[in-house]
């Protein structure tokens, strides 16, 4: 046995724990214990049957994904080499499920003759959701038991299901309640007692074959809804091959080819990526992971408008009572009447219980007191986007905050350092960025300042996956990493405006390319006056004028987007499909006239190529001055807070794509046009990668 497997017997019974922490995940050493326990149990004459289970935490969350691609992945004994294992068994093999059963872990009790669960365990297949398949005979099997329209819905769609949905089913020999592993020796016992046959899933036929008509409709389905990725697809045809193939070890083979085919395709590769990355921006360089954290059993919010309520929704669907302020009655009535219908939504949608809706409104205290904010944990202010209105709110919680309260500013630019400086407490102060609507968008920019305390930076990191959000570190510059880098996007996508593609063309490249929306269209649901008022602000502290360009030309006209009914684009009521002006196409026009700018044709691939390259070039910049950490952070916040297409794997995995030596070339072209922006300059990271021979990493 391995320090991961351990062996065990109860009289006739054996027993092989896994104990993999987190969650078990299937990787070599792990797979080699479990052999190994199987071999002495098979060797053993008074061994009658086994019985495998893993921790309350999981059972198995599947197979090890940071050995994917490595000689690990194939090492003896392989998934499949132990299921086989045990389906050819002649004693009957038990697996107990208790927590995560998925991926990898199903398939590896689908191997088992029986199968009993925890009411709460968690089943499912979501591989399709790192854009590939269950690899281990789940799209074979699962029909077999679960019948093809389950089977399909669970592995097209990546689901995690409770155990108890399974009540009944063949996936489920017994739901049990208590003791799991005593219950499971129980059930074993009376399978040996009963003689009862051994079920290997791999001998049934699946029980609801579709016609072929039936099948090509719920292809056609799927193919639509999968997009840009091939996952879905191969996900439905390897389900099919259970009943279209001569055997049952001729669909083995096809689940084989069409996994195979999957990991070589760029957005498998993109999807495992991410996933990856996610768990990286959790690790924050020089933090010990042992490291003590604040208690934070109730927060403050400033500002009861969007986002202030959005952040407040966060807190109390984590179940964490919120004070919430506000300067006037009538702000935090609308406030709080905004926070009821968001939840009033949900309920509509099945989402939440009037009991839920009920227990999250209570958890509500609206003030117009600061003073209620005495016995506060983390006070996040969510206020006018002013330094002068930051350091009145600041200078007022240092005096009000008890000893050891976070207090955080919600700003998406201005310097957290200036800020912490409003107080006698700047370890005690850091950002909490959190992106519109806050109650919906998964990223929050936690900004760590100079002098931010290692506890205060941990204890925002672990509370961020407690309201479900993504979080990742940012340094302390002029809009952190996002923004930072939106602003460098947005000036290539207006030079392209002022060079000859109009804003709609510029969106439908990017949208075409995989954006949610493109530059203009994203300004406009924001609202242009926000990026007026950094300009505005920028253009004061510059030593040289700043001449107007055509985004401050709209905003002058009071064209502040879709809340004013116009910006880039006009909208009509209560729609928000936006259509293209003649009013902006005039100011363009006179734009470039003034400018003695002549028009050009500009392709779509150029578009891209600008966009794209700008938002890289910057990122790298960002990692030269260690504002991030890791170039997979900066994915993160794209794909998490800019609608970045996640197929493509963020712009810094998609410059590697590309290559960086292109990358580099194209900047140093754009960079040689007459009048071309200083920023066009390849960063010094950029041109040190490529002379190394290396991406980022």
């Amino acid at each position: 046995m391995t320090e991961f497997a351990t062996y065990q017997t109860q009289g006739e019974i054996a027993i092989i724990s896994m104990d993999k922490p987190p969650i078990n995940g299937l990787g070599a050493a792990l797979r080699e214990g479990i052999g190994s326990g199987l071999n002495k149990a098979f060797s053993d004459p008074s061994i009658q049957a086994v019985v495998l289970i893993g921790t309350p935490r999981a059972f198995s969350g599947g197979a090890d994904i940071t050995e994917f691609g490595t000689p690990k992945a194939t090492h003896e004994p392989t998934l499949r080499t132990i299921i086989e294992t045990m389906e050819a068994s002649p004693k009957p093999i038990v697996a107990a499920i208790s927590g995560f059963c998925l991926g990898g872990g199903l398939e590896f009790a689908l191997g088992c003759h029986f199968r009993v669960a925890l009411p709460d365990a968690t089943l499912g297949l979501p591989e399709v959701k790192l854009g590939i398949l269950p690899g281990g005979g789940g799209t074979q099997r699962l029909p077999r038991l679960l019948g093809f329209e389950k089977a399909v819905e669970m592995i097209v769609g990546g689901l995690h299901i409770p155990a108890i949905k399974f009540k009944d089913t063949l996936l489920l020999d017994q739901i049990v309640e208590g003791d799991l592993l005593q219950a499971a020796i129980a059930f074993a016992r009376k399978v040996v007692a009963q003689g009862e046959p051994l079920k290997r899933v791999r001998d049934r036929t699946v029980p609801d074959i579709p016609t072929d008509a039936v099948l090509a409709e719920k292809r056609k389905a799927v193919v639509a809804a999968a997009k840009r990725f091939p996952a879905p697809v191969s996900c439905f045809d390897s389900v099919c091959a259970s009943f279209k193939s001569a055997t049952f070890d001729a669909g083995l083979l096809e689940e084989r080819r069409l996994i195979t085919e999957l990991f070589k395709s760029p957005e498998s590769l993109a999807l495992r990526y991410t996933f990856a990355a996610e768990r990286a921006a959790a690790k924050i360089p020089g933090l010990p992971e042992d490291i003590a954290l604040r208690t934070i059993k109730k927060v403050g919010v400033i500002g009861a408008g969007t986002m202030g309520g959005g952040i407040t929704m966060n807190f109390i669907s984590a179940g964490l009572p919120v004070v919430l302020l506000e300067t006037k009655q009538e702000a935090l009535d609308k406030g709080l009447a905004t926070i009821g219908k968001n939840y009033e939504t949900s309920m509509k949608k099945g989402k939440l219980t009037q009991a839920q809706y009920d227990a999250c409104m209570a958890l509500i205290t609206p003030t117009l007191s600061y003073q209620d904010f005495g016995d506060v944990d983390l006070i996040i202010e969510a206020v006018f986007e002013n330094m002068d209105v930051k350091e009145q709110v600041f200078k007022t919680l240092d005096g009000i905050a008890k000893p050891g309260a976070i207090l955080a500013s919600n700003t998406s630019a201005l310097n957290i350092d200036e800020i912490a400086a409003f107080t006698k407490r700047p370890q005690d102060v850091l950002g909490l960025h959190f992106f519109s609507p806050a109650n919906v968008m998964r990223l929050l920019e936690v900004v760590r300042g100079a002098k931010t305390a290692p506890d205060v930076l941990a204890t925002c990191m672990t509370l961020a996956r407690k309201i479900k959000k993504i979080a990742v570190v940012s340094g302390v510059c002029d809009g952190f990493i996002g923004n930072r880098m939106l602003a460098q996007y947005r000036t290539a996508a207006n030079e392209l405006m002022h060079q000859g593609a109009m804003p709609q063309q510029i969106d439908g490249a990017l949208q075409a390319f995989g954006l949610v929306m493109g530059p203009f269209r994203m300004a406009d649901l924001a609202g242009l006056d926000i990026g007026w008022a950094g300009r505005k602000r920028r253009a004061a502290a510059s030593p040289t004028p700043v001449a107007p360009i055509v985004a401050d030309w709209i905003c002058e006209a009071g064209r502040y987007g879709q809340k004013t009914g116009a910006g880039w684009y006009r909208y009509e009521a209560g729609k928000r499909d936006p259509i293209p002006d003649p009013i902006v196409e005039e100011m363009i026009a006179k734009y470039r006239q003034e400018h003695g700018i002549k028009s050009r044709k500009i392709e779509d691939s150029e578009i891209i190529e600008r966009c794209m390259f700008a938002l890289v070039n910057e990122g790298a910049r960002i990692l030269e001055e260690r504002i991030a950490a890791r170039a997979s952070d900066i994915d993160i916040v794209y794909l998490n807070g800019y609608g970045f297409p996640a197929h493509v794997g963020g712009p810094m995995h998609y410059a590697n794509a590309v290559g960086l030596p292109k990358v580099v070339q194209r900047l140093k072209d754009f960079a040689a046009e007459p009048g071309a922006d200083p920023n066009w300059q390849p960063a010094p990271l950029l041109v040190r990668l490529v002379e190394r021979g290396v991406g980022f990493n």
